[in-house]
């Protein structure tokens, strides 16, 4: 129900209080006070058309986060106004930032938003302006420092699987060069052939040996010995060479001990030889043979040595390549454990196993895919793993954790066992440009980074929990973030 608009009355609102009667003739002109009953007046996220300033009455401010509505403001202040307060700022689409909610009748001046905008430019250009520069150079600035710390951490990453990469491009390097001095040796053994050093028979024997040994090294690819037991091998291997008056007993020894060879093979191989019958070559038989055999064995282990190297680069790559999401839109179905194991890929030179920080993984495997920017959420992955290792020095424990939260959200909970967040300072964290790293070291924005990722692209909620010796990070995300603009095929 709309009622006359009185210039005296829209006076006592501390809003108007200054303007002059002319500019209060024009609004009550252009707008109109209403009377509303309880319930809600704006929803969040709508298209903003009106501009609300209370009268009388009482009203409940709210905005979504972790698929919930916070209360921020419960208020009967006259002249308190929301709704699209921010129309007189061109080019932007603008929406109710909050919802508002009425707990009891109410009067309300109302203006089109439109209207408002055509008012605030007409009657306070200079104020629009100044208005206008700060709402759009503050979130251009925000997005080009968001930017700079994305840049930051990828800095960070990059130097880390650059690190990874090295570790088998060396060890492919090294093995080539071994398999090349290898290849030379072989050469050598071939021009014994030519000279007629082995008979036929004796030749057979041996490439029949020779294929048994490489099949061998193939199978002892996944069987580990602790060093005590590859040391007491080595001892027995290098005792029964030497009983056979072999020379080099001691080179040879370890090379059969990495092949899976033991004293039940060398018999085998002698027996063999010794069947042969060889008068050709002799008692150097077995010593030839053991030696066409140990570069056999070098050949297979170094070619094993770069099969597994090249696998490693591969892997870690093709998680680079999940990592950064480049063969993927921004918005996609994910799974929230494969993001994860990406990301963990990025700091492998210090976390897993054998390395300064322990990583321990609770997850729920029956965790559905979600509909998110998987980019995105490993960034915030990113931010906070940096940020834990950071916490530990460098070494400790880190877990994650996963779970279902409830029907529409999943729980990801991020864990390190460092000192804590001082209680002082924890409601601070999610600040812009907040940090407690030393000057030039910290941006102070890589957690709200997440904070804007979490809550407001995916609709979720970001906590933190924290003592010492337990502080985690609990990330709430929907099954289904809301898409981009313009999208409405999910």
């Amino acid at each position: 129900m709309s009622e006359l608009c009185v210039r005296d009355e829209l006076r006592t609102l501390f809003l108007f209080e200054h303007l002059t009667d002319a500019q209060l003739d024009t609004l009550c002109e252009a707008g109109r006070i209403e009377k509303f009953p309880p319930g809600p007046i704006c929803t969040e996220g709508e298209p903003a058309t009106c501009f609300y300033v209370l009268i009388d009455g009482e009203l409940v401010m709210s905005k979504r986060s972790g698929g919930v509505d916070i209360q921020t403001n419960r208020t009967s202040q006259r002249g308190v106004y929301f709704g699209a307060w921010s129309a007189y700022i061109p080019g932007e689409e603008h929406i109710y930032e909050a919802s508002v909610r009425l707990t009891q009748p109410s009067r309300i001046f109302v203006l089109d938003a439109d209207t408002f905008a055509v008012f605030m430019q007409s009657q306070f250009p200079m104020a629009v302006h100044l208005l206008e520069g700060h709402k759009v150079g503050g979130r251009r600035q925000s997005q080009i420092i968001g930017q700079r710390e994305k840049l930051l951490a990828l800095g960070t990453i990059t130097a880390g699987l650059t690190h990874q990469l090295n570790n088998p491009a060396a060890a492919t390097a090294r093995a080539v060069a071994d398999l090349r001095e290898g290849v030379g040796k072989m050469r050598h053994k071939l021009a014994m052939l030519a000279d007629g050093k082995f008979s036929a028979e004796t030749l057979r024997v041996l490439v029949t040996i020779q294929d048994e040994v490489a099949e061998q090294v193939a199978k002892n690819k996944s069987v580990e010995l602790t060093a005590l037991e590859a040391s007491d091998r080595e001892d027995q291997i290098g005792d029964w060479l030497e009983d056979h008056n072999i020379p080099m007993a001691w080179e040879y020894a370890p090379t059969f001990v990495e092949a899976g060879l033991d004293i039940d093979w060398l018999e085998r191989i002698s027996a063999s030889i010794e069947d042969v019958h060889d008068e050709t070559c002799g008692a150097k038989t077995l010593q030839s043979a053991l030696g066409w055999l140990k570069y056999t064995i070098d050949t297979e282990l170094r070619m094993n040595e770069i099969g597994e190297a090249s696998r490693r680069i591969s892997a870690l790559l093709a998680g680079a390549k999940q990592y950064s999401q480049m063969d993927r839109g921004a918005y996609q179905s994910a799974d929230v454990h494969e993001l994860l194991r990406s990301t963990l890929m990025m700091f492998g030179g210090k976390i897993g196993k054998d390395k300064p920080i322990t990583l321990v993984k609770e997850m729920d495997k029956t965790l559905p895919e979600l509909q998110c920017y998987p980019g995105d959420l490993n960034q915030v992955w990113t931010n906070i793993i940096d940020n834990a290792i950071q916490a530990m020095d460098g070494h400790g424990t880190l877990t994650i954790r996963t779970a279902r939260e409830n029907d529409e959200m999943i729980r990801v909970e991020i864990c390190d066992d460092g000192p804590g967040i001082p209680e002082d300072i924890i409601n601070r964290i999610f600040t812009p440009f907040f940090t407690t790293k030393p000057f030039g070291e910290g941006t102070g924005l890589g957690l709200d980074l997440a904070w804007r990722i979490v809550v407001e692209k995916h609709n979720g909620d970001l906590r933190v929990y924290s003592e010492p010796g337990n502080t985690r990070f609990v990330v709430l995300l929907p099954l289904q973030a809301p898409p981009p603009d313009g999208d409405s095929s999910n």
